[in-house]
């Protein structure tokens, strides 16, 4: 497992919010949803993105912008378009004064929109909670990336999104993955896009296959000496450049790493304390809850109350 595959498993749909816009222009939407991550595919026509601070950005067919939650932001067409539709918390969806338009845009299922041969064509998806090894993921990400040239899976996903078959919402689900990995893939190789040490050190010779040791088995007993004979070189090389090219040394990784994995299993329906902490590398439910109150402020039982 590498690292983009491991971190790129918190934010994984599960009956994500999934919905096919057909609009008119003049048109305005103000999305207020508040989503942990959010995605927007262009079919046909173009649209602008609003930020309530930061450039504005022009999307066209074939296009997938990649949207950091939770800050609020316009997207219209043409851009000085006074928003018609606000999208809350939970996709509910109103006029600025607050009167419901579910039923009165409602054109089939999971389409919505202000005409039925509208020129424009635009898919939304929402991931409403992305976990705490997601968030590892989306603290790399700027608030929004623009993808150019990703048609085919945006036709992909629009050949699917309004059938009505068994079994569908689990194909959705995995075609917005798609989208968000190869969207995410594009953006972090770019020259320009100051990508994390973490994904960087994928192609290191020696913190790459470190990484995928870390990643595929946290709970394992590690510690540098013993990562190092793994990968073959000394102690002291390993430490060295594993903190050069991540930014952190090899435990204090492991450890974010490892509490990471324990939030969201502890969220996990049934999951008890020992269990997880076992599953991390942990020796028992009182280490866990130690090193987790130490690192992250709260206890695991607080974390699970406030989650």
């Amino acid at each position: 497992m590498d690292a983009l595959t491991a971190l790129l498993d918190g934010p994984r749909a599960r009956g994500a919010f999934l919905l096919r816009s057909v609009l008119a222009p003049p048109w305005s939407l103000r999305i207020r949803d508040e989503a942990a991550l959010a995605l927007v595919a262009m079919v046909r026509g173009e649209a602008a993105y609003i930020p309530d601070d930061g450039a504005v950005r022009t999307i066209g067919p074939g296009d997938v912008m990649v949207i950091r939650g939770p800050g609020h932001y316009t997207v219209a067409d043409p851009p000085g378009t006074e928003p018609q539709i606000v999208i809350h918390p939970g996709q509910r969806c109103t006029t600025p004064d607050g009167q419901d338009l579910a039923e009165v845009m409602h054109l089939g299922v999971r389409t919505w929109g202000t005409d039925p041969d509208g020129p424009t064509l635009v898919i939304t998806g929402a991931y409403e909670l992305a976990g705490e090894v997601g968030r590892r993921l989306l603290g790399a990400l700027p608030d929004a990336v623009v993808v150019r040239g990703e048609g085919h899976l945006v036709a992909l996903l629009a050949g699917e999104i309004d059938k009505d078959r068994p079994g569908q919402e689990a194909v959705l689900d995995r075609l917005l993955d798609l989208m968000l990995i190869s969207a995410l893939r594009d953006w972090l190789d770019r020259p320009s896009s100051d990508a994390p040490g973490w994904y960087r050190a994928q192609s290191d010779p020696v913190v790459g296959p470190a990484l995928t040791l870390l990643h595929h088995n946290p709970a394992h007993p590690w510690t540098v000496a013993v990562l190092a004979e793994k990968v073959g070189v000394s102690r002291a090389l390993l430490a060295r450049r594993f903190t050069d090219v991540v930014g952190e040394p090899p435990m204090a990784y492991l450890t974010g790493w490892r509490l990471a994995l324990a939030a969201d299993l502890l969220l996990e329906p049934g999951a008890t304390l020992g269990a997880v902490a076992r599953r991390v590398g942990y020796g028992g439910a009182f280490a866990l809850s130690a090193a987790f109150k130490r690192v992250r402020g709260v206890s695991p039982q607080r974390h699970r109350g406030q989650s």
